[in-house]
């Protein structure tokens, strides 16, 4: 029998404040443990909580990216466990009313369009963090960095509308991609800023029942989830197939081992006991700040692609690669204004900027050559001012101080030689050096074209106009060779 994986997503997203949900504390990653803590956050008796404003707006900025609709009352809520790393026994999160409801995050699978719908988005505070495996931390014992107690995050659900791991980590990657364009979170998985936990399950193919699922924690990268679902439906087909039946549990994932292995037994809603939060009000949102927070959200990533493609004439390649990050788009586009060579300015951003900022680890904001100059240089290319040798050095050089490309070409003689009669006399040159492989090539050598255009390339400093030495050279050597 064959059998089709069902799989909804739970993505925990870190929003990028400056203070915590609750409280005053700095929201910032990778100070010492244990220093960004107070009261409120740690939930000593008699605090009271004031919830942060600048998450709100950051959560209903996502709701409305997403087509969601902003709930006309929403409450918080109080999650009750019991962990090491939750001092206070309880979360404060939402359950009936959450913010959001509904909306969709577009994935493109095999060319084609596929919405996957959200039940909800919801804000919540996060737990703080069990340390175990380091070196500092003694065998059998656990110690607490309470830090992220308190940190603001959203909680993204899906319905379960996706089929396949490369179909979740396409949505994982897309709903990273929203964040960060709308700037509420740096979507960093390694750091924790975002973080999944998946809900699997498996049934006969065709059928409309769902099985029972399980979930998946404790994945850090897009290809881990990925991994990991594909080790529970292989896992779960097993069972079926064996006659087995498969039980509701909560799986640990290990990346090193590459194997899922049971946690505990899966919470349901009223393992949890939730109860309004008494110390907040309901939440209701002002309808006109819900319209200036959806008239100030930017082009998101697939309208962009899809204009790129359409105003630049761009391939959908180009088009993917250059609206990765908001940043990388930006920076095209401003090049794009001082060129009309566009196709040739995105080989240039999609191959030497990017190995730059790959090869030297930058952020697009530290790279030193401003947009404007790379299109500079691109028009001196294809303006047949200088060769695309000697481009590769002016660019290197302007990654080094990052110059305006005239003033390099100026100083380093890089203009490139297109006077006929000066070419000739090199050509003539090159062709008495080397009478052997002048006498190959007549002979049917054509390949040899290429050697005598290096030669001449080298004689010139690089600075010759290839165009010009190839017509030169196939004169010489006799016109139909090559």
């Amino acid at each position: 029998m064959d059998y089709e994986a069902v799989i909804g997503l739970e993505v925990h997203i870190q929003l990028l404040t400056e203070s915590k949900i609750f409280c005053g504390c700095s929201a910032s990653f990778g100070a010492a443990p244990n220093t960004h803590v107070c009261p409120v956050c740690l939930g000593m008796p008699g605090v009271l909580p004031v919830l942060n404003r600048k998450a709100v707006e950051f959560a209903l900025r996502m709701g409305l990216a997403v087509g969601g609709q902003v709930n006309p009352r929403a409450i918080f809520a109080r999650k009750n466990y019991f962990y090491p790393d939750l001092p206070k026994g309880y979360q404060i999160s939402q359950y009936e009313e959450p913010l959001i409801l509904g909306g969709q995050v577009e994935i493109e699978v095999e060319g084609r369009i596929k919405p996957i719908r959200l039940v909800r988005i919801h804000l919540e505070e996060d737990a703080g963090k069990s340390v175990h495996a380091e070196d500092y931390v003694g065998a059998n014992e656990t110690l607490v960095d309470a830090n992220r107690c308190g940190i603001p995050l959203i909680e993204v659900v899906s319905e379960p509308d996706l089929a396949s791991p490369r179909e979740a980590a396409l949505y994982l990657s897309r709903l990273r991609q929203l964040v960060q364009y709308l700037r509420i979170s740096s979507g960093n998985m390694e750091e924790g800023s975002l973080r999944c936990d998946a809900n699997v399950s498996v049934r006969p193919a065709g059928s409309v029942r769902l099985g029972v699922k399980t979930e998946l924690k404790n994945m850090n990268s897009i290809r881990g989830v990925e991994r990991a679902l594909a080790f529970e439906i292989r896992r779960q087909i097993a069972i079926l197939q064996q006659g087995g039946r498969i039980e509701p549990e909560t799986l640990l994932w290990d990346e090193k081992r590459g194997v899922a292995e049971p946690m505990r037994a899966k919470e349901t809603a009223p393992d949890y006991r939730y109860f309004p939060e008494p110390d907040l009000v309901p939440l209701q949102i002002d309808s006109a700040w819900i319209e200036e927070i959806r008239a100030g959200l930017p082009e998101l990533p697939l309208a962009r692609k899809r204009r790129l493609v359409e105003q630049y004439a761009l391939p959908e390649y180009d088009a993917e690669i250059l609206t990765e990050t908001r940043e990388l788009a930006d920076y095209f586009e401003a090049a794009a204004q001082a060129t009309p060579h566009v196709k040739k300015l995105s080989n240039w951003v999609m191959g030497e900027v990017l190995r730059v900022l790959n090869e030297r680890n930058l952020a697009l904001e530290q790279f030193p050559v401003a947009p404007e100059n790379l299109a500079k240089l691109v028009n001196l290319v294809e303006e047949g001012e200088i060769s695309a040798s000697a481009a590769k050095r002016v660019f290197d050089e302007m990654v080094q101080s990052g110059e305006p490309p005239e003033a390099i070409v100026r100083r380093r003689g890089l203009r490139q030689i297109s006077d006929a009669r000066e070419l000739e006399e090199v050509v003539d040159r090159v062709l008495q050096a080397h009478p052997g492989e002048v006498q190959r090539f007549r002979q049917g050598k054509d390949k040899l074209l290429t050697f005598f255009v290096g030669q001449v390339m080298q004689a010139t400093g690089g600075k010759a106009n290839p165009r010009l030495v190839n017509e030169l050279l196939r004169e010489k050597l006799g016109g139909s060779k090559g």
